[in-house]
C-alpha cells in the first residue's frame, strides 16, 4: 500500500457543542476528511470530546440526584460513552460522504484506552473543568468525596480533574491492523479513556487526556507519514490576536521549541498542538505536521494555507 499514512486530529469546531450541532458539524467534517481520502491518504482519526464528555457527566450526575438508586458514572465511563457516540456520528457521516463520491471504504471506531502515570504531577494540580456549576453546599460534598472543585465568580463551582500525559495506547495493535487493511479508523477519541495499570488490571482514572497529546503519540506509534491537526484557524500565528499578528507558513523543530519558550502559544489552544508536533517529529524525523482549519484543507494540501512543521 503506497498511500500516505496520516493521523488527523479534530477539534471542537469539527463536532459542535451539542448533539444537534454535532449532527450538522460532522457532515462538514466528513467532506474535509473525504478530500484527504481522495488525495490518497490512509486516515486514522482522533477527536476532541470536551463538551460531549461534560454533557454526559452532567446528565449522569443529575440522574443520580433524581433517582437515588442510580450510581454516578465515573469519568472513565463518561469518556467511553463520548467515544462511542462521537465515533458513531463521524463514521456514519464519513461513510455516506465517501459513498457519495463513489469510494467504498470501511470506517470503524475503536474504543481506546490510554495508560497514564498515577504519580503524574497533573493529579496534584487538576485544571480541566467538567460538569455543571454547583452551589457551595454541593461543592463541599464533592470535596468530602476527595474531588477537586474550582469557583467561577458569579456562576458557582465546577469539578476539576487532572490532565495527565499519555503513556501507552492499549489498543494500538488493533488500530494498526485496521489501518494496514486500508480502513479509516477512528481511535483515541477525547484523548482516550485514561487508565492506570495495576498488576495487569486496567483501572479507570478520574482524569481527561489532552487529545492533541494523544494525536502525537498515535502518529508516532503508527509511524505515520503526517500528523494533520485541524483546528479553528487556518494556520499558526506569531503574536496571535495582536495588531502585529503574523502567519507562520513553515517551522522547524528548533523554531517551534523557541516559540514555545517565548510564550507565543496559549496553553489551552495552540500550545498542545505544537507540543504534539514536537513529540511526533522527535520520534519520526522524516514526518511532517500540518496545522490548518477544516475549511482550508484543500488549499493547505496545495501549500496555499496552513503551517507545515518538519524536523
Amino acid at each position: 500500500m503506497n498511500r500516505k499514512k496520516a493521523v488527523v486530529s479534530l477539534g471542537h469546531e469539527a463536532l459542535g457543542y451539542t448533539t444537534s450541532e454535532q449532527w450538522n458539524a460532522v457532515k462538514r467534517t466528513a467532506r474535509a476528511l473525504a478530500d484527504l481520502v481522495e488525495a490518497d491518504y490512509q486516515l486514522t482519526i482522533t477527536h476532541s470530546n470536551g463538551p460531549q464528555v461534560s454533557m454526559i457527566h452532567k446528565a449522569m450526575t443529575e440522574l443520580r440526584r433524581v433517582y437515588i438508586d442510580y450510581t454516578p458514572a465515573p469519568m472513565c465511563v463518561c469518556s467511553a460513552m463520548s467515544q462511542g457516540y462521537v465515533g458513531y456520528d463521524i463514521q456514519n457521516a464519513l461513510r455516506a460522504e465517501l459513498l457519495g463520491r463513489g469510494i467504498v471504504k470501511t470506517v470503524s471506531t475503536v474504543l481506546t484506552q490510554v495508560t497514564v502515570d498515577p504519580y503524574d504531577e497533573a493529579f496534584y494540580a487538576p485544571t480541566k473543568a467538567i460538569g455543571r456549576y454547583m452551589s457551595a453546599e454541593d461543592a463541599e460534598m464533592e470535596i468530602k468525596k476527595g474531588n477537586y472543585v474550582k469557583e467561577k465568580p458569579g456562576k458557582g463551582f465546577r469539578r476539576v480533574v487532572a490532565a495527565p500525559r499519555p503513556i501507552d495506547i492499549v489498543e494500538i495493535d488493533a488500530i494498526r491492523t485496521l489501518a494496514e487493511a486500508d480502513q479509516v479508523v477512528i481511535a483515541c477519541g477525547g484523548g482516550g479513556i485514561p487508565v492506570i495499570e495495576q498488576n495487569h488490571i486496567l483501572k479507570g482514572a478520574s482524569a481527561v487526556i489532552e487529545k492533541d497529546a494523544v494525536a502525537g503519540r498515535l502518529a508516532e506509534s503508527l509511524h505515520a507519514d503526517e500528523l494533520i491537526i485541524l483546528t479553528g484557524v487556518p494556520c499558526v500565528y506569531r503574536n496571535f490576536g495582536k495588531q502585529d499578528q503574523q502567519a507562520i507558513p513553515t517551522l522547524t523543530l528548533t523554531q517551534a521549541r523557541e516559540l514555545c519558550e517565548e510564550g507565543q502559544f496559549e496553553a489551552g489552544t495552540m500550545l498542545p498542538k505544537i507540543e504534539a508536533a514536537i513529540t511526533y517529529l522527535e520520534e519520526n524525523p522524516l514526518g511532517k505536521v500540518l496545522i490548518t482549519s477544516l475549511g482550508d484543507v484543500k488549499e493547505a494540501l496545495k501549500g496555499r494555507s496552513g503551517t507545515v512543521i518538519t524536523a
